[in-house]
């Protein structure tokens, strides 16, 4: 695999330090495929559910649920952030290892 260029910031065009978004090599080896794609695929999953979280609660706010609807999507998120953990554990990932940079648009969590 060839080496990428490594991008730098504005600060580092000014003579400041050089900042690494993009890694200068990808390593790879079966091991660690199978735990960058658990990384990837438990990221995701994790993302749709704070989205889907974040969606139950101005549904909440809003008056558009029932009880009965609050009480069951709030078991259902409970239920899946569980398993989301369980299994980042079963691949060797920490919560942390889920919280990925999305540059400008901050931390993942």
């Amino acid at each position: 695999m060839s080496e990428k260029p490594r991008k730098t910031d504005s600060s580092a065009a000014r003579g400041g330090e050089e900042t690494t978004s993009v890694p200068a090599r990808i390593e790879l080896s079966p091991d660690n495929i199978e735990q960058g794609l658990a990384k990837l695929v438990l990221t995701l999953i994790d993302f749709l559910r704070q989205l889907l979280e974040r969606q139950a609660i101005r549904r909440m706010e809003g008056g558009a649920l029932s009880d009965q609807e609050i009480e069951e999507m709030g078991e259902a998120l409970m239920k899946l952030e569980a398993k989301i953990e369980e299994l980042a554990k079963q691949f060797g990932l920490s919560p942390a290892d889920l919280n990925i940079d999305l540059g400008p648009l901050s931390r993942l969590r």
